[in-house]
């Protein structure tokens, strides 16, 4: 199977030697994504701001792979405060619909420019 990296201006940039996301085969799997705001590449302000941008950049993501938040089956979310949990999760909620894709959240000591959240999935096209 042949490996297809996704790219486009809706979302931040990679900050590093990696694709915003790739496609393989009938998967879309796409980089981490923190809160940055593609336009200014800040991050968003408090964490529920951020959860919410990082969801927006992934959205983003899957359409230029022509799938979206609908064909989500698996995310991770890396807080770096667990006690956020409750204020992401109403934030994750808003984004997506039943049947809920599969969902990994893990509390890490930091996150790339200091973000508070970074999410990322893997998604049917």
């Amino acid at each position: 199977m042949e490996k297809q990296a996704l790219s486009t201006k809706a979302a931040p940039g990679a900050i590093g030697p990696y694709s915003q996301g790739v496609v393989v085969g009938d998967l879309v799997y796409t980089s981490g994504q923190l809160g940055l705001i593609p336009e200014t590449g800040q991050l968003a302000e408090g964490v529920e701001a951020q959860a919410s941008q990082a969801l927006n950049n992934v959205k983003a993501i899957l359409e230029a792979a022509g799938s979206g938040l609908e064909k989500v089956v698996k995310t991770t979310v890396f807080l770096k405060d667990m006690n956020d949990f409750a204020k992401v999760n109403e934030v994750y909620g808003s984004f997506f619909e039943e049947p809920y894709p599969a969902r990994s959240a893990v509390e890490v000591a930091r996150l790339p420019k200091d973000g508070l959240v970074e999410i990322e999935v893997i998604a049917l096209k």
